[in-house]
């Protein structure tokens, strides 16, 4: 009879701890699914920033020298990702396959000119910066006009703004869920041993006492839990990388050691922390409140 009691008492223990893992396994990769989406964010954010161009429009009797020193001087900046010389020759042939016929049999001359393309660092593509970059460059003798899609850029810099908060609003509210399901996860496997906790504290045992196999035991469960969602996030990264290569996804290692680190941390975190508390409360507790 005692060894039926031992081996019910020990797979009930077990299931106890396969339901805490699973449930911290669960949160954490929906947090981590949700790092995930906000660390490419900006990365998708960054990569349409930098799309955007501004020309510089040079002067037809600008010389050789000046625009040279121009296009070393822009690819120095720090604000410039690249700064491509394109001739008033390569852009009427670009611009005549783009519209599909030679624009200059009609017109019997090449009204276009010498430029400067520059993609500017994602950090710089605001309207305010790229204002004042513009305005930089139109000071210089040598060149005619710069040009850039005003409304783009506003339109561009409002819209990651706004995806940004709600972005991190979602990542604060899913944070707290998984706080929340965590601690009453690991809460619930404490709350079935408040008796034990109690029978040690009335015999004399130290709250520290009491609390350090708890505690150790649920740190052990929230780093197995955080190495399962580890695993499943990996997964999940090799097949969306596997179906959409241009997203570079592996190619980001730091990304993805801040991403994992974050997913361990946040595991073993949120697991003491549960698990601390949790066992204050009830040691805490009047022996006739345990009842209810």
């Amino acid at each position: 009879m005692s060894e039926y009691i031992e081996r019910y008492q020990r797979r009930r223990l077990v299931s106890s701890y396969f339901s805490v893992v699973l449930s911290i396994a669960l949160v954490l990769f929906l947090l981590g699914v949700l790092g995930l989406l906000v660390l490419n964010t900006k990365k998708m954010a960054d990569h349409f920033k930098e799309q955007i161009t501004i020309s510089v429009f040079l002067k037809d009797n600008a010389k050789t020298v000046e625009i040279d020193q121009l296009q070393k001087s822009l690819a120095m900046a720090e604000y410039t990702k690249s700064a491509i010389y394109v001739s008033k020759e390569d852009a009427a042939e670009q611009y005549s396959e783009d519209i599909g016929e030679n624009f200059q049999d009609f017109l019997g001359y090449n009204p276009l000119k010498n430029s400067v393309d520059v993609n500017l660092n994602a950090a710089f593509v605001t309207p305010e910066q790229v204002a004042q970059i513009a305005t930089e460059l139109e000071e210089r003798s040598y060149v005619d006009e710069v040009s850039y899609d005003k409304p783009l850029v506003t339109l561009l810099t409002d819209n990651v703004k706004r995806l940004s908060l709600w972005i991190l609003i979602a990542s604060a509210i899913f944070t707290v869920i998984a706080v929340l399901l965590i601690n009453s996860s690991i809460r619930l496997s404490i709350y079935a041993k408040r008796f034990i906790i109690k029978t040690m504290q009335m015999v004399g045992a130290t709250k520290k006492f009491i609390r350090q196999p708890f505690i150790l035991t649920n740190l052990k469960l929230g780093f197995i839990g955080a190495l399962i969602a580890i695993g499943a996030l990996a997964i999940s990264l090799f097949y969306v990388d596997k179906n959409f290569p241009e997203l570079n996804l592996f190619n980001d290692v730091p990304m993805l050691a801040i991403l994992f680190s974050s997913v361990l941390l946040m595991g073993l975190l949120i697991s003491f922390l549960s698990t601390y508390f949790a066992t204050q409360r009830f040691l805490n507790l009047r022996t006739d409140d345990l009842y209810y």
